[in-house]
């Protein structure tokens, strides 16, 4: 969905800082919450439930939110034990009902129908966000047809940004894994972090689907609960990245 344009990508300056060692702990939290953000991303797409089973994606959720987020992690238990109740074409069914139409939308899954006062696609708040992704040089893929604040573009563009935090953590380069933090900060407070509770309330009260129930209260969870770490580094070098 995302790309990277090469201009950016390939010249991105490393700041050499020394003698500085990241906490080996909080760099593997920080990947596992970024694999968060993108296992709940790939739960908003039009669903597979195939897909789910094979790749264990709702068992490596659970997992993970219990080291990261113990809150969210039940909701995940109860996402992977509900997916189990329903073919893939009931999934498909309640996912249009909530997600697609052609009737009206019980939860649209666009930021702007929540922030903007026009309660419309591609609003003001739109614009911004797509201002964020190409501050954090990334682009929308040509091919992707959905629109850029859909619920799952922004979960994914939080991963983008844990890992940059995280690459930058390895590479012991202090300045840019702030700048990412910073960015994640923004992008909650601005924007996923005040719409995320309507659209879940919405989930929940528009459907009996127990699958997209329990999803709505994990992704909510996840998100309310997740910390980004105001400090990221130990107090002294413990130890070298391999």
């Amino acid at each position: 969905m995302f790309h990277h344009p090469q201009s950016i990508f390939f010249c991105a300056k490393i700041l050499p800082i020394n003698e500085v060692k990241v906490n080996i702990d909080v760099l593997l939290n920080e990947k596992i919450r970024g694999d968060c953000y993108r296992l709940l991303s790939a739960c908003f797409y039009q669903p597979d439930k195939s897909l789910f089973v094979q790749e264990n994606l709702l068992r490596n959720l659970a997992e993970a939110l219990k080291r990261v987020c113990p809150p969210a992690s039940v909701f995940a238990e109860e996402i992977e034990r509900a997916i189990a109740k329903y073919t893939n074409e009931e999934l498909l069914v309640d996912y249009a009902k909530l997600f697609v139409g052609p009737n009206e939308l019980i939860a649209p899954p666009y930021g702007s129908i929540y922030l903007d006062k026009e309660r419309k696609v591609m609003g003001d708040s739109t614009i911004k966000t797509m201002e964020l992704y190409r501050e954090a040089g990334l682009a929308i893929s040509d091919d992707f047809k959905e629109l850029p604040d859909h619920i799952a573009v922004e979960l994914e563009f939080m991963y983008y940004l844990v890992f940059k935090e995280t690459e930058a953590l390895e590479k012991s380069d202090i300045d840019t894994a702030h700048k990412f933090i910073k960015m994640q900060q923004e992008f909650l407070n601005s924007f996923l972090g005040l719409w995320i509770n309507n659209f879940c309330e919405r989930i929940e009260n528009g459907t009996d689907n127990e699958f997209y129930r329990a999803l709505a209260r994990c992704v909510s969870a996840f998100i309310m609960n997740s910390v980004i770490p105001d400090k990221i580094m130990s107090e002294k070098a413990q130890g070298v990245l391999n």
